[in-house]
């Protein structure tokens, strides 16, 4: 596989109805929201669902989600020793080559591989990708929803007693329009091997990030990748920063606009010409 030869950038905009992004499990699991009022997806999350994609895909990922594991490793350690047994973590430069030989996600994001040691010292062992995301936030503050629930859990005995009825809470996004940036970086491509076919791999599961994604606090199609912006530089460093390539695309509520509700009557999308630089623009899944 070739080596990721030129500067990459994209945009993604997620349009949300009814459904909540991104759960924040430190406030109930209500949908995240700025200070401002502004809906949010953690990068985390994003990964979390772009290396789903890939998992699908047939790649071999290893940061994988306990209830999405297709290998009988329960930790990241144990992954670790396991695929990699025959390599001394001792030698960096070879467990560095070999990670990223191995999983996708190790070359495309970075790792640390850090555990500590018994009689021996500990062992910490980064590795920095190429692919850097940001965090996603709604154009205009989001509205979120709360309903009440109950749960009947019948988790012992023979099933014949009923348990007592469980509250709690059930928060959504009514509606939101989301948008985040990321890049891909040639030199730190250079360092994990990080190759032009991973490019397109990445930007496959961008185009399906909501694809086999639906639970519920995400009903199907409640989650729609609405657009992907994709920018191919024709050199290493870019023609451009990636600030000013972000910064070309612009989301915005239509004038008068002030309960938006649909993405395609209550928005405006526009691009900033570039010169020489067009972005390829591709319908979301």
């Amino acid at each position: 596989m070739e080596i990721l030869k030129n500067k990459i950038d994209f945009a993604v905009i997620i349009n949300v109805k009814n459904a909540n992004p991104n759960g924040d499990p430190l406030n109930g699991n209500r949908p995240r929201v700025t200070y401002d009022g502004l809906g949010e997806l953690s990068d985390v999350c994003i990964k979390r669902k772009i290396r789903n994609r890939l998992m699908e895909a047939g790649k071999s990922v290893f940061v994988q989600s306990d209830d999405n594991r297709n290998d009988n490793y329960r930790s990241l350690r144990s992954r670790a020793e396991g695929e990699l047994k025959n390599i001394d973590m001792k030698d960096e430069c070879k467990y560095r080559e070999e990670a990223c030989k191995k999983w996708i996600d190790v070359r495309a994001f970075g790792q640390v591989f850090a555990y500590k040691g018994g009689e021996d010292k500990g062992v910490s062992i980064g590795i920095r990708g190429p692919v850097s995301i940001h965090s996603a936030f709604s154009v205009s503050p989001v509205s979120v929803s709360s309903i009440q629930i109950t749960k009947s859990v019948s988790g012992e005995g023979d099933g014949t007693k009923r348990a007592s009825d469980t509250m709690g809470m059930k928060h959504r996004v009514d509606h939101g329009v989301y948008v985040f940036y990321g890049s891909m970086n040639p030199q730190l491509a250079s360092k994990t091997g990080f190759s032009d076919e991973d490019a397109l791999s990445i930007k496959q599961a961008l185009i399906e990030l909501f694809q086999n994604d639906a639970s519920s606090a995400r009903p199907e199609g409640s989650m729609e990748v609405y657009k992907v912006f994709w920018w191919e530089h024709n050199c290493k460093n870019g023609q451009y920063s990636s600030a000013k390539v972000h910064r070309s695309l612009n989301v915005s509520l239509k004038p008068g606009v002030t309960e938006p509700k649909n993405i395609e009557e209550d928005y405006d999308i526009s691009l900033q010409e570039l010169t020489s630089l067009t972005p390829e623009i591709i319908d979301g899944l």
